[in-house]
């Protein structure tokens, strides 16, 4: 008799630390809150790379202006859609000022990223609305960045409390924050899988 109340209390304590370890509703808000940026390289040569950062650049010179007072992800995504000319000029006459007249795409979609780490925050993989700028053949390498909320800038520029209040400020609670800044603790290391599965299985 005692071992089975033995076993009923550790199946009940398991069972709780099991849903500790769950993501709570709603943490699958980080893939609604931001818009990432992707610029691909017109080729790999050093020359097309170190354009591609030039480029990269010239679009956030604009973008971050017109995303500073966005407080959504349907905000920003409403500016940039208002902006996609300007936004693809700004890069076109960056090239032109190099002298080259490769062209640009520039298009706002869903698109599929990997997991990926910008200073304190670590995204996990999945789907998310991307601001995607091609140059030329767009066959180089790329770069990710989080165009909003605005964590397209050097860890010496950002620190960890202006991102958590960044993120915040868009709407990602407290715990839902930690998912994707405390992924080397235990609970949200498993948590983060668990988002990972979650956004894959709802595609």
């Amino acid at each position: 008799m005692e071992k089975k109340l033995l076993n009923a209390i550790v199946i009940v304590f398991s069972v709780l630390i099991l849903f500790s370890m769950l993501p709570l509703r709603g943490e699958a808000a980080v893939y609604d809150t931001v818009v990432r940026l992707h610029v691909i390289a017109n080729s790999d040569s050093e020359e097309d790379q170190a354009r591609k950062l030039r480029v990269r650049d010239a679009v956030l010179a604009l973008t971050d202006p017109l995303l500073a007072d966005c407080s959504t992800q349907e905000e920003a995504q409403q500016r940039l859609l208002e902006n996609m000319d300007a936004i693809q000029r700004a890069a076109e006459d960056k090239l032109a000022a190099e002298g080259r007249n490769d062209p640009v795409s520039v298009t706002l979609t869903k698109e599929e990223y990997p997991e990926r780490s910008y200073d304190e925050v670590c995204f996990p993989s999945g789907e998310y609305l991307s601001l995607r700028v091609c140059i030329g053949d767009a066959v180089g390498q790329n770069w990710w960045c989080c165009l909003f909320p605005p964590l397209c800038l050097s860890a010496s520029t950002v620190s960890a409390a202006d991102a958590e209040s960044s993120f915040i400020s868009v709407g990602l609670t407290p715990s839902q924050y930690k998912i994707i800044t405390e992924t080397d603790t235990p609970i949200y290391k498993i948590r983060f899988k668990f988002l990972e599965m979650l956004e894959s299985r709802g595609r």
